[in-house]
């Protein structure tokens, strides 16, 4: 996706996600939320012909290379775009589990889907104010359970991110109030672990 960036649509319909996550929610977060980004990261990137060449990844991966005076609005808008993403493509596949290499990867780092569950919530409860938790992969593409604040992205720690939770209230209040636990285990059921599945074989190589 090249500069300059434009909103992407939804891989589902907006009532897709129902009850667990609302159409009115979904449309508020994409459509408001996630657009703001996209267009502050449009204006991070107006002045700055170098980065305008990176793509989204490079430029969150490499963000020590970015000219300081850009740095952090591209962590900032830069994550919130790439997050968001990550975390709306995550969803939309109730009842799929994961399935070959990364079954194998989940079972040698937590034994069981369940014990990654355990990890996964207790990340995102766990995650003071807004931010993230993400499943994601090493160099050696051995898995992990880690927790970003804000929109920082697992990128830029050399991480391969597979899936990610947000945790920001925009994401689960208008559904769940302050209930950040019953927001979770509603998200847990609409894991696309096909496209879960797919990220962990790029990984791979």
């Amino acid at each position: 996706m090249p500069y300059p960036y434009e909103l992407r649509p939804l891989p589902y319909a907006y009532d897709a996600l129902c009850p667990e996550i609302s159409d009115r929610t979904l449309h508020f977060h994409h459509g408001k939320h996630l657009q703001t980004y996209v267009d502050h990261l449009n204006k991070a990137l107006a002045d700055c012909p170098d980065c305008q060449k990176k793509s989204l990844e490079e430029l969150l991966r490499d963000l020590d290379r970015i000219p300081e005076s850009k740095r952090t609005a591209i962590r900032n808008n830069g994550g919130g775009v790439y997050n968001h993403y990550l975390y709306f493509d995550c969803m939309g596949c109730r009842g799929s589990t994961p399935a070959g290499n990364l079954s194998q990867a989940m079972a040698r780092a937590f034994g069981s889907l369940e014990e990654w569950r355990v990890r996964m919530k207790e990340a995102a409860l766990g995650q003071f104010g807004s931010g993230y938790a993400w499943l994601v992969a090493d160099g050696d593409c051995a898995l992990s359970v880690v927790k970003t604040p804000n929109q920082d992205c697992p990128l830029s720690q050399g991480l391969w991110p597979l899936l990610c939770v947000d945790v920001w209230e925009h994401a689960y209040y208008l559904d769940y109030q302050n209930r950040r636990g019953d927001y979770l285990d509603a998200w847990f059921g609409l894991i696309n672990w096909d496209f879960v599945s797919n990220r962990y074989d790029i990984r791979r190589g």
